[in-house]
């Protein structure tokens, strides 16, 4: 086969695969990393040793994913209770094929809650939940037996379903995280109130020597810190953080202040901030 039409092949398969990855990543940036590492791997492969390459490719993109995430997985454990979770970001102006993906309100809908999950308990179940594939072929690709990843994907199914998530309608999820920026640059108090859930919680890690995590809880309390925040004037800028609403607060230019919003109900009722300077940095 000529390198143009392993290309062609390729490129047929880029969209499921980006797909995929997307799903169990929850970050467009990670998940065109996986295509592109997959790709890799197609060109260092023998082509007449595939006999089904969109197996072999689904197969390969799951494993770098997995890989993915048990990488993640560790760097969270090494922080847990000092830091807040490695986000992953992607800044909110989608071209046309992001904005299919985002409109796929199932998969939106369970992508914080997929974070809660072990990795190969969200690889079972993305693939074979959402994907449709066979548990056999999941078994394959995960070198697992069948019945293993049975197990996994049926936990996770648990998990899920026991577990409220953000609303699916992804467009009105903005809505409110902008109805939040609003009240806030205008200092409405009780419109501040209005969009956060009574018993919401607001998790910081401020960096610049706080070596742990603040957590502020209830709407009042967070309703008072966003309007006093509001007189640094920082930029705003919307952005795709774990896959869910959030913000990339700027000062000259530069990023000071990531924000992630959980939405349920019509209602803020999780706020991650990150303002260490070197995490920040590192995005």
């Amino acid at each position: 086969m000529n390198n143009e039409r392993l290309t062609e092949q390729f490129e047929e398969q880029s969209n499921r695969l980006r797909a995929i990855a997307y799903r169990m990543l929850g970050s467009f940036s990670e998940a065109d990393d996986a295509v592109q590492e997959t790709w890799l791997r197609l060109n260092r492969t023998r082509i007449d040793e595939i006999e089904n390459l969109a197996a072999w490719l689904t197969t390969v993109a799951t494993r770098v994913c997995l890989n993915m995430l048990e990488a993640r997985k560790t760097r969270r454990e090494e922080s847990l209770e000092t830091a807040l979770p490695v986000p992953t970001v992607s800044v909110a102006s989608f071209d046309p094929e992001h904005e299919a993906l985002l409109a796929d309100s199932v998969g939106l809908a369970l992508q914080v809650v997929l974070e809660s999950l072990s990795p190969p308990e969200r690889v079972a179940f993305v693939l074979h939940d959402l994907f449709s594939v066979p548990f056999d072929e999941v078994a394959s690709m995960m070198g697992r037996s069948s019945v293993a990843v049975r197990q996994l994907a049926s936990r996770a199914r648990r998990r899920v379903q026991g577990r409220p998530v953000p609303d699916r309608d992804f467009d009105q999820q903005w809505d409110v995280v902008a109805a939040f920026y609003a009240a806030t640059r205008e200092g409405d108090f009780e419109r501040l109130m209005e969009v956060l859930d009574p018993d919401v919680v607001l998790r910081v890690e401020g960096g610049a020597g706080a070596a742990k995590l603040g957590v502020v809880r209830g709407a009042r309390r967070v309703a008072n810190g966003a309007k006093a925040a509001a007189q640094f004037g920082h930029q705003v800028r919307l952005a795709l953080v774990n896959g869910a609403p959030g913000a990339i607060l700027l000062e000259g230019g530069r990023p000071v202040t990531l924000v992630s919003f959980t939405v349920i109900g019509g209602k803020i009722v999780e706020i991650d901030v990150l303002r260490d300077p070197e995490r920040l940095a590192q995005l």
